[in-house]
């Protein structure tokens, strides 16, 4: 990805997280890193795209949006452990879907974050 790519789509995520009224406060206590490290990602100076920027990415697109199916299909660290554990089959996929519901009361979500 070029530099120019990224500070595309680094303007366009601010700009989005603006209009929403996500303060980078926010953002950095939800993806535990300085402030600063948000700052320097949002104002596209970032020479390559990176782990954090794509965290980054997907926390405003939830901010934005709430969570839709491509954002899930954009997370790979969730579908590389969905992946790893399910066979394939419909009852199993009921069941991991289960699970994962039930993990809702221990997500720490914040009330201006809750898309409903």
């Amino acid at each position: 990805m070029k530099n120019e790519d990224i500070k595309s789509i680094a303007n366009d995520v601010a700009l989005k997280l603006k209009v929403a009224g996500v303060k980078q406060e926010q953002i950095s206590k939800a993806l535990s890193v300085s402030q600063s490290q948000i700052s320097r990602l949002l104002s596209g100076k970032g020479k390559r795209r990176t782990k954090l920027f794509d965290r980054l990415c997907i926390y405003a697109n939830f901010q934005v949006r709430g969570v839709s199916v491509d954002l899930v299909r954009e997370n790979l660290d969730l579908l590389e452990a969905i992946a790893s554990i399910w066979d394939g089959s419909a009852s199993q996929a009921q069941s991991i879907a289960s699970v994962i519901k039930s993990l809702k009361p221990f997500c720490k979500v914040e009330a201006s974050s809750n898309p409903s």
